[in-house]
């Protein structure tokens, strides 16, 4: 059985709570154990993640939040850096599933975060566990 954190962005509670349920399903029915913490916004999802992996504690970690595009320029760089955020940790070996969504409006957002639709918070936390496999494997 595995420990995996969740590290959520809540800055869209309503959106956030939708990835939460699949992320959550998702590991329980796999029959794993996880904890959620939550952070203001995507930006600083990766920070999170990267702290909790220097404590050892957890095997796999779940990022979850939604940015939606905006008038400025503001989408381009939070969608960015939280993603590159996210890849150094994955290419450093920390087995982690992306669901934090980048879209253009709350519709395309509410598509994806629901469970009974898209799924990207249970898909987020399945991520996560192959990964999680795969270091397994070639660990």
């Amino acid at each position: 059985m595995a420990r995996v954190l969740i590290v959520e962005a809540r800055f869209y509670a309503h959106l956030n709570d939708m990835l939460l349920d699949g992320a959550r399903t998702a590991l329980q029915e796999a029959g794993h154990d996880y904890e959620i913490v939550t952070v203001p916004g995507a930006l600083e999802v990766p920070g999170a993640v990267a702290l909790a992996v220097e404590t050892g504690q957890y095997d796999a970690y779940v990022a979850l939040g939604v940015v939606i595009r905006g008038e400025t320029y503001h989408f381009e760089i939070v969608a960015g850096e939280s993603a590159r955020g996210l890849m150094a940790l994955a290419l450093d070996g920390v087995p982690i599933g992306n669901g934090i969504l980048t879209v253009e409006n709350e519709e395309q957002a509410l598509v994806r975060a629901d469970p009974a639709q898209k799924d990207k918070g249970g898909e987020a936390a399945k991520a996560a566990l192959a990964m999680l496999a795969l270091k397994s494997r070639f660990g």
